[in-house]
């Protein structure tokens, strides 16, 4: 049993902490609410930072991929180092922090090990440059495909021509192959055109060729060619290849197929359906 003497200390102990307790629940509260507004005022400090950034670099001249991926790296690491002061606000020691993630290092180097990847085919992407803001890539491993729009720290972003937003990991794009397809500043076309076996071939590769010479928009400085690609079983297929800037290539490519067909039909130049020819042998069973 607890003798007299104690009970009063307890007594006096229990006494003494709930006559401090608003005093120390004011303290805490001030000192949350100086957190917040330091994390606010922080906040608008990390995003004039960024701006002062990326305005220095596009008055540099740097391209947009590279902007973007500068730009979201400060920002990780203005972010990091604001909880960072917040927490030694608390009294918690940075020190111990780092050293509490440097033990935990391989732990953490595991769970983090994509990201790293991603991170550092952020870099190989901006130093090596395959492709930037406004390019129409394919990657190989998923067949997606799309116009950059942007490159992240660890993701970049593209937009497929139905206006699908695709996610790609940096690391994915840096380490598989991808198509380039905007990356000249012209591009070639090519269509393939059927005519029938008894049109003359000449008139119609005539007739055609035409169509690529009245095009204002395929380049003058180019081949512009009409070919027999292949003997069909059903047509003699023609070849039709000319060239067309980025902007003008798939415009330029659905009015030459329909241009094709009307100059064909006024040319009175059939083009066949597949056919089929059967041959029946005449002669009978008989019973």
């Amino acid at each position: 049993m607890p003798d007299a003497k104690s009970m009063e200390e307890s007594a006096g102990m229990l006494k003494d902490f709930l006559e401090g307790l608003p005093e120390k629940a004011l303290h805490l509260g001030l000192r949350v609410l100086l957190a917040v507004l330091f994390f606010l005022l922080g906040v608008q400090v990390i995003k004039l930072a960024r701006k002062l950034v990326r305005n220095s670099m596009q008055r540099a001249g740097a391209e947009t991929g590279a902007t973007q991926f500068v730009d979201s790296f400060v920002k990780a690491a203005l972010y990091v180092l604001l909880v960072l002061m917040l927490a030694a606000s608390f009294g918690v020691d940075a020190a111990s922090i780092v050293a509490v993630l440097g033990s935990a290092g391989v732990a953490i180097g595991l769970a983090i090990q994509g990201s790293l990847s991603n991170l550092a085919g952020g870099v190989l992407l901006l130093v090596l440059k395959p492709f930037k803001v406004g390019d129409y890539i394919v990657e190989s491993a998923t067949g997606k495909e799309g116009t950059v729009t942007e490159i992240q720290i660890f993701y970049t972003r593209l937009l497929t021509p139905d206006h699908q937003t695709v996610v790609l990991p940096n690391g994915s794009l840096a380490n598989n192959s991808l198509v380039n397809v905007t990356g000249q500043e012209a591009r070639r076309m090519d269509i393939k055109v059927g005519i029938s076996y008894k049109a003359d071939l000449k008139q119609a590769k005539r007739v055609l060729l035409q169509v690529l010479e009245e095009d204002e928009a395929s380049l003058k400085d180019r081949d512009r060619l009409v070919y027999v690609n292949e003997l069909a079983a059903s047509s003699v297929e023609l070849g039709v290849r000319c060239w067309f800037r980025q902007e003008d290539f798939w415009p330029g490519k659905w009015r030459v197929t329909e241009n094709c067909k009307l100059a064909l039909d006024e040319a009175g130049i059939e083009i066949p359906y597949n056919q089929l020819d059967v041959h029946l042998d005449g002669q009978g069973e008989t019973g």
